[in-house]
């Protein structure tokens, strides 16, 4: 968690050091240097995230000691030749963007923050991303697969067990999926309204221009359709399949999925990557449709309640939950705080064995369908138990006995690689 926490700070301070004209160097790692506003910045942040004073000697002792911890796994991740490529680097820094936004609120409010723009922050980002990732690469490949033996377990739970604090209330639930079933006239209506745009395109109107008006891709539309560069294997199969098979700014025809009518451009290609844009025209159900589909359910659960077969049974014949289906529509067990919140507000109203009626369920924008969910078991909230809660203990454990290895590595690179520290 540690580690996590101060990859955001380093990325987040990678910003204001862009900022800064003259600064004092307060620590020097191999070639990196460490300067007195990213210390103060890194250590107000630590300070008010734990309500402490950011005045502190000893929270300023420690906020160094672990910056200085991350140069050290960047200088080692040179030396092994960790590489990451811009494809990497390009997917972590537009999720940073998003978490930015999200935080703020507009791309806007962002910018303000900042003093700059979206694009010239993602430029000050790239190269802190870079090595943050070259980091979290050397972290996994010597300590993603450390392991808790049963007696590290069972020692890490008796040392930590009054620290622990409480195991949250856990549901373990199943649902059966289903969506709306279109009218052949709306899908052909979407088809023809495609067409359309792409005969403009055709004649001369700008690609750009149209996605921005007419694509019904929230995550693409405001940029032109643009969706960066991707690897093969994220996109549909049919979307994938055509945008493959284009030649750089060539077009597609009008190219159906799951989600819609597709328009595809491709800009470029590098390898199992590709860098495309699209204009995506969604199929629009109708009011009828979405009664049809609660009235099927509800039927399901009616033949369910009435015990004609189980809940298990009914998945597997009718869920469109494709993961799930096979497994009864398992989803799995969770902590209740872990749940969505629209599933959250099911299945707080449920009792264990109780089936919902159908619900609305939105899982991505604009695209939804209706399920009911069966609350197969449910575990109050309650004191650590060892044998009870064995998998969550360990999982603990295991990242505990990381961060020791992780520690005493680090340890060993103080020996190996040059550092000063000048505070």
């Amino acid at each position: 968690m540690k580690f996590k926490i101060l990859a955001i700070f380093v990325i987040l301070a990678g910003i204001c050091r862009a900022q800064e004209v003259l600064d004092k160097i307060v620590a020097v790692v191999d070639n990196e240097i460490i300067t007195e506003s990213e210390l103060n910045f890194q250590t107000n942040l630590l300070a008010s995230r734990y309500g402490v004073s950011p005045e502190s000697p000893q929270l300023k002792k420690q906020t160094l000691n672990s910056m200085i911890e991350e140069k050290l796994a960047y200088a080692q991740a040179n030396l092994d030749s960790i590489e990451v490529s811009d494809d990497e680097v390009d997917k972590r820094i537009d999720y940073q963007i998003q978490l930015f936004i999200q935080q703020y609120g507009s791309k806007e409010r962002v910018e303000q923050v900042y003093g700059m723009s979206i694009e010239k922050i993602k430029r000050e980002l790239r190269d802190d991303v870079r090595k943050n990732l070259m980091v979290q690469k050397l972290r996994e490949k010597n300590f993603g697969t450390v392991e808790a033996t049963r007696k590290d377990v069972d020692d890490f739970f008796e040392k930590f067990k009054d620290s622990l604090g409480v195991i949250p209330e856990k549901v373990k639930i199943a649902h059966i999926f289903r969506s709306p079933k279109t009218s052949s006239e709306a899908k052909e209506k979407a088809r023809a309204f495609a067409q359309s745009i792409l005969d403009s395109i055709k004649n001369g109107a700008d690609f750009a221009e149209m996605a921005k008006k007419y694509s019904e891709d929230p995550g693409s539309a405001k940029e032109g359709g643009d969706l960066g560069f991707v690897k093969k294997g994220v996109f549909y199969p049919e979307f994938e399949a055509a945008a493959f098979s284009l030649q750089p700014n060539e077009i597609s025809e009008i190219v159906e999925s799951p989600v819609g009518f597709h328009i595809i451009q491709l800009i470029e290609k590098r390898g199992e990557s590709i860098h495309a844009r699209h204009i995506l025209i969604k199929i629009k159900t109708d009011e009828d449709a979405d009664l049809k589909t609660i009235d099927f359910l509800t039927s399901v659960r009616d033949s369910i309640e009435n015990g004609d077969s189980s809940f298990a049974y009914y998945a597997k014949k009718y869920s469109e939950d494709e993961d799930t289906a096979p497994f009864g529509g398992e989803l799995g067990t969770f902590y209740i705080n872990q749940l969505d919140k629209s599933v959250l507000d099911v299945v707080s109203k449920l009792k264990k064995g109780e089936i919902s009626f159908p619900k609305r369920y939105e899982y991505s924008s604009g695209n939804y369908g209706y399920h009911i969910i069966y609350l197969e078991d449910s575990i109050p909230q309650h004191a650590p138990d060892l044998n009870k809660d064995y998998a969550d203990v360990k999982k603990l454990a295991d990242e505990y006995k990381r961060q020791q290895k992780y520690q005493a590595w680090i340890e060993s690179l103080k020996g190996k690689i040059y550092y000063d520290i000048r505070l």
